[in-house]
């Protein structure tokens, strides 16, 4: 279910980066080229907001639908039917502090609710059918030197839903060289997840691996045996942590007016329940269980990103990304997005990315595992196969506003298509309007 969510959220933060790298040119405030995702460089330099204000408005809305039979609830056959409505509001803030260095607030609100077909196979502590909401609120804010661009900043990260609760925070900053043609960044992550054991009822007399520590059996009214956290009057359920540590560091610079390029390096560390004890796992002995995992995780993503401007009309944007991890798993990502400006305020962005991926050590399908393997698991997640994303995006940004409305300074519309070798189809449509 987590698939679904980084999915959706990480097309809508695509339909944002767009959305930011179609600014109105100017050449009069030109300072550099372009920037790394802006195709003529508008440069804001000479900004300077004195009071408290709101800067930006962002709204955003998406709705995606996904199908396949590969259900990790149900040991890697069944339904993986699900849609999902996301919504989010963004509002950044501007203020100028002492020595007129820039501090910008950024606040996030999203909301979403998913429906899946395989959820009624998850037992819960009989209070109906898993709640299919989730709410991330976020924080940032960050401080740029006026004389130097360089930033510095904090946040933080909320992420709540049924089975799951995510507390975040980071640090970042950035230095750029003399000449302002080139920039480090630095981000380092900590996330501090709490899962909730929730188990088959048909496991709960023989878990492998065991229920936690002071976890005791209750029968619901509606006959289902659940696990209860010991001495509560209310039925409830024990939660396991999981630890997540990320330093990204990245690098562009601006070779000359047409070319920018960025180099992306993260180290990301994981520890503690890294499964969820929801999916079923069968033997190659006709048995099952669930599924069990590892409890440290190490990935290392290595990226590099192009932009290469054509002319008046014409962007190229292109990336591509190599990652490996401590289980095995390699993996290689191309995307290329071609931004084509029809008009002055009307542009159009076809796009295409490729993936391919070698499956972990510890996966093996439906009834293929053994009963002697150490670790196993049937989510396709860690599968190999192939996949391609593919749609277009429109955007819209006329000087007197949207729909004469001066205050909506932009709308964008994207549709993605997505499919991979096994069989997982999903289509995301995403609409969000910026304020200012």
């Amino acid at each position: 279910m987590k698939k679904v969510y980084l999915s959706v959220i990480g097309f809508t933060l695509i339909c944002r980066l767009s959305g930011y790298s179609q600014a109105k040119e100017d050449t009069s405030r030109n300072k550099t080229p372009f920037s790394l995702y802006s195709p003529v460089g508008y440069d804001t330099s000479d900004y300077r907001p004195k009071n408290l204000h709101i800067d930006e408005v962002n709204l955003f809305s998406s709705y995606y639908k996904q199908n396949g039979d590969h259900s990790a609830v149900t040991g890697g056959i069944g339904t993986e039917k699900v849609t999902d409505i996301s919504n989010g509001l963004d509002l950044k803030l501007v203020w100028l502090g002492n020595n007129k260095n820039k501090n910008t607030l950024s606040l996030g609100l999203g909301f979403d609710y998913h429906t899946s077909a395989s959820s009624k196979y998850v037992t819960t502590t009989g209070l109906g059918k898993p709640d299919g909401t989730r709410i991330y609120p976020s924080f940032d804010w960050t401080l740029e030197n006026a004389k130097t661009g360089n930033t510095f900043g904090i946040g933080t990260y909320y992420s709540g839903e049924y089975n799951y609760k995510s507390l975040g925070a980071d640090v970042h900053f950035s230095i750029k060289t003399n000449d302002k043609m080139g920039e480090f960044g630095a981000k380092f992550q900590g996330y501090f997840d709490q899962v909730t054991m929730i188990y088959p009822s048909e496991f709960v007399a023989s878990l492998s691996p065991p229920a936690p520590t002071g976890a005791v059996y209750v029968t619901t009214a509606s006959g289902n045996t659940v696990l209860s956290s010991g001495g509560s009057s209310s039925p409830g359920l024990p939660t396991s942590p999981r630890n997540t540590y990320t330093a990204a560091f990245s690098y562009s610079q601006i070779i000359n007016s047409r070319l920018q390029i960025e180099f992306l390096i993260d180290g990301v560390a994981q520890n503690g329940y890294l499964g969820l004890p929801f999916h079923r796992v069968f033997f190659s002995n006709t048995k099952d269980t669930i599924e069990k995992l590892p409890s440290q995780r190490f990935k290392l993503p290595l990226g590099f990103r192009a932009n290469y401007f054509l002319g008046d009309n014409i962007i190229l944007r292109s990336y591509y990304r190599y990652y490996l991890d401590s289980w095995g798993s390699r993996s290689n990502t191309a995307n290329l997005e071609v931004a084509y400006k029809i008009s002055p305020f009307l542009s159009i962005s076809p796009f295409y990315r490729y993936y391919t991926q070698t499956a972990a050590k510890y996966f093996a399908p439906y009834e293929a595992h053994s009963p002697t393997d150490q670790y196993y698991t049937s989510n396709y997640e860690y599968s190999k196969f192939n996949s391609q994303f593919f749609g277009v995006g429109f955007r819209i940004a006329p000087p007197k506003g949207v729909f004469g409305w001066q205050g909506l300074h932009e709308l964008e519309l994207r549709y993605g298509h997505y499919s991979t070798t096994e069989d997982l189809k999903s289509d995301v449509v995403t609409v969000s309007l910026g304020f200012k």
